[in-house]
């Protein structure tokens, strides 16, 4: 585990904040629910746990900004070091009780992630990274795997919910190119958890379109620091930028955007 003074600020507050989404989780059907748009649906739990995870994290470090799924982005007086924060990532899952979703923070500095913790509380799974630290899950350190032929990999995936039907027929050609390669394929509805299962070894590659900086900042450094590699949709480091993301160990990264380019 890295024992840096921002990691246990990191950890502590998706501890605090995940306390909250624990409870929540285990009233789901009581919980106040709003509809943003169909398919994509927002909590009390999740405003919640984002204004906990602000307000530690704005105590610890203050003066740095902050880029929130619900809260949009806060400027700080520190230009050099920006959050990213998703405080209920897999909201679709936590609606319908499926323990499959989590607290995600990354920290960029200078535009370059250096640190993330992915953390989901329902079921104690601790993922950090830090620049040049490594990566860890709970205790164990993570290494991406090393498979290099695409049918011997299984791949994970985000599927576009019917709120996104202009989304619908490119995911349909990148799962029909992958699908002819690949062993098998799985979506679990929490992309940071899915980059964790790239950096773990769990999934041998990952690819989804569309996606916010906050469902992608602690993931990118968590499969670098394991060893992996991280591209956008194109192949190109804007990541953050465009919200895309094709993941892997050299080799399957590779040959994930061949299928998946253009």
């Amino acid at each position: 585990m890295i024992r840096s003074a921002l990691m246990k600020v990191m950890t502590d507050a998706a501890f605090k904040a995940g306390r909250g989404l624990t409870r929540d989780f285990g009233e789901v059907e009581n919980l106040q629910v709003s509809v943003k748009g169909p398919g994509d649906f927002v909590s009390a739990a999740d405003r919640k746990a984002e204004k906990i995870l602000y307000e530690e994290l704005a105590r610890a470090r203050p003066g740095y900004g902050f880029v929130m799924e619900e809260g949009g982005r806060v400027e700080g007086t520190d230009k050099s070091h920006t959050w990213f924060i998703d405080p209920l990532d897999g909201t679709t899952n936590f609606l319908h009780g499926l323990p499959i979703f989590a607290i995600s923070i990354g920290l960029a500095r200078e535009g370059q992630i250096i640190a993330g913790v992915v953390f989901n509380p329902a079921t104690g799974d601790m993922f950090v990274a830090e620049k040049g630290q490594g990566a860890f899950h709970n205790n164990r350190r993570l290494r991406v795997a090393a498979r290099r032929d695409l049918s011997d990999c299984l791949i994970g995936c985000g599927i576009p919910h019917i709120g996104k039907p202009n989304e619908h027929p490119r995911f349909m050609t990148d799962l029909a190119a992958v699908m002819a390669k690949a062993g098998n394929i799985r979506r679990l509805g929490a992309a940071a958890l899915d980059l964790c299962g790239v950096a773990s070894g769990t999934y041998d590659g990952f690819w989804e379109r569309n996606l916010q900086a906050w469902d992608l900042a602690a993931g990118i450094i968590m499969i670098k620091e394991a060893g992996g590699f991280v591209a956008d949709a194109e192949g190109g480091d804007e990541i953050l930028a465009k919200g895309s993301i094709c993941a892997g160990n050299e080799v399957i990264l590779r040959s994930l955007l061949t299928l998946i380019k253009g």
